[in-house]
């Protein structure tokens, strides 16, 4: 299937490893040319080479800390100056620490809130403008199944990424008309590190192995198994793509069937 973005330019935030990564990998096999963004110069160094190496879209990369108040700016010249505009916006971010409702504190709240919420919402903002100039656009925001179905001693994520779900729905209609869609991206158990290290944690907290944790949640899952990364990113891609223009406002789940609700 052709989907219709060779050429076409994306910032891929927190693409250094992950679901990020894969994001950024699946639309430069469709052609794209990415700008990948992350804190490790060296993994993104490497990734941007390994995608580059498969002669299709593009990689370049930008170090980048979405904790950091200048993050929005230098993101805004970095599009400016490396893709020389922009077209896909794919919003992703790390996770917060693991914890109850109860443990959260207004100084953990204030932490991530900036990280996970307030820079994904004015970096989106202060791009919005150039796609509606040019007549197209694609958001992606990555979240959690959190956001409809809270997860055990995630609360920081269940309550943040919940703000950016009210953003998304009520920017979609907004820009809908200048041909930009806005979707979000919610992962179930898809096989990365931090599926590995929130099944330590948990393994921890319960005082079982990380083994028994995992075949318990897996159990859960009607396919039986977890998700790949590739899996993950090939609905990200297609979001992203021209057959999907009138996809927008949505919420499309990447679990295996997990989720409980209708």
């Amino acid at each position: 299937m052709d989907l219709g973005i060779s050429g076409k330019r994306a910032l891929v935030l927190a693409s250094s490893r992950g679901l990020g990564l894969g994001i950024a990998t699946a639309l430069a096999k469709e052609g794209v040319n990415v700008l990948m963004v992350g804190r490790s110069g060296e993994k993104l160094d490497a990734n941007a080479k390994t995608i580059n190496a498969l002669g299709k879209g593009k990689a370049e990369w930008v170090w980048g800390d979405l904790g950091e108040e200048t993050f929005v700016l230098s993101m805004i010249d970095a599009v400016k100056t490396k893709l020389g505009g922009i077209d896909i916006l794919v919003n992703n971010t790390g996770g917060p620490t693991p914890g109850l409702a109860q443990d959260i504190t207004s100084e953990k709240l204030d932490t991530f809130f900036q990280s996970m919420v307030l820079r994904v919402i004015t970096l989106t903002n202060a791009l919005v403008p150039q796609m509606k100039e040019q007549g197209w656009g694609r958001i992606l925001t990555v979240a959690s199944s959190g956001v409809f179905e809270p997860i055990p001693n995630l609360a920081l994520s269940n309550t943040l990424r919940g703000a950016l779900v009210g953003f998304n729905k009520t920017l979609s209609s907004e820009v809908a008309g200048f041909g930009i869609t806005a979707n979000m991206l919610l992962p179930g158990r898809i096989h990365t590190d931090r599926i590995d290290e929130l099944d330590g944690a948990n393994a921890k907290r319960l005082g079982k192995s990380m083994e028994e944790v995992r075949e318990t949640s897996v159990k859960s899952i009607p396919a039986g198994r977890l998700g790949t990364v590739e899996e993950f990113a090939a609905a990200g891609a297609f979001l992203c793509s021209q057959p999907a223009s009138y996809i927008t406002g949505t919420m499309l789940h990447v679990d295996g069937g997990a989720a409980k609700s209708i």
